[in-house]
């Protein structure tokens, strides 16, 4: 059967198909590919799968904007050229940016949170409980110097910790002036809601 179906399968996922098996689970394809290899099969014609339809079908939404935040503001911030490290263990901060002034610790946060008066942001911190149910703290400012919050129309706010001090949850069209962007371009269209 596995001679059969590498012999007349166009691609991995044809052979998969053939044979029975998922081509959705990873180890899958690579046990078969095992077998075939140990037979002396000639794999070469089975190049990678066609990817265009599936490209398609792929849409970005704001369900994935938490994921994704991290990565967004890296992007950002070596885009201005500067340079970014992602701590190696979890700390108070998610990134720390080499700026004019010094290394300068940000923390990256999302919202998708609108209310009557514009897009709510929670800024706060949680220290750890058991439940992980402790009311919000502030972060330190003197441990945090900037905060990259993305809003759910994906507008990218750079605002100084020392301005938003105390706070742990804050109105968004309060620091207009704080906007430096807007990302809804990775959208493709509009942002889905989550």
């Amino acid at each position: 059967m596995l001679r059969e179906a590498v012999t007349n399968g166009r691609t991995w996922e044809d052979v998969l198909t053939a044979l029975g098996r998922s081509t959705r689970a990873g180890g899958e394809r690579a046990l078969v590919k095992a077998h075939a290899l140990r037979l002396g099969l000639d794999l070469s014609h089975l190049g990678r799968p066609d990817l265009s339809a599936e490209s398609c079908s792929l849409e970005p939404g704001l369900a994935h904007l938490r994921r994704a935040a991290e990565s967004l503001a890296a992007t950002w911030f070596l885009l201005c050229g500067r340079n970014v490290a992602f701590p190696a263990e979890p700390d108070a901060y998610d990134l720390l940016v080499d700026m004019p002034g010094g290394l300068k610790r940000v923390q990256v946060k999302t919202t998708t949170f609108m209310s009557k008066d514009g897009w709510l942001a929670q800024i706060g911190r949680r220290p750890y409980s058991k439940g992980n149910n402790a009311p919000l703290i502030p972060y330190d400012p003197e441990v945090i110097e900037l905060f990259f919050i993305v809003d759910g129309d994906l507008t990218v706010y750079l605002i100084p910790s020392r301005v938003v001090a105390g706070r742990v949850q804050i109105l968004l069209r309060t620091y207009s002036q704080y906007v430096v962007g807007n990302v809804a371009g990775l959208m493709g269209r509009r942002p889905h809601a989550a």
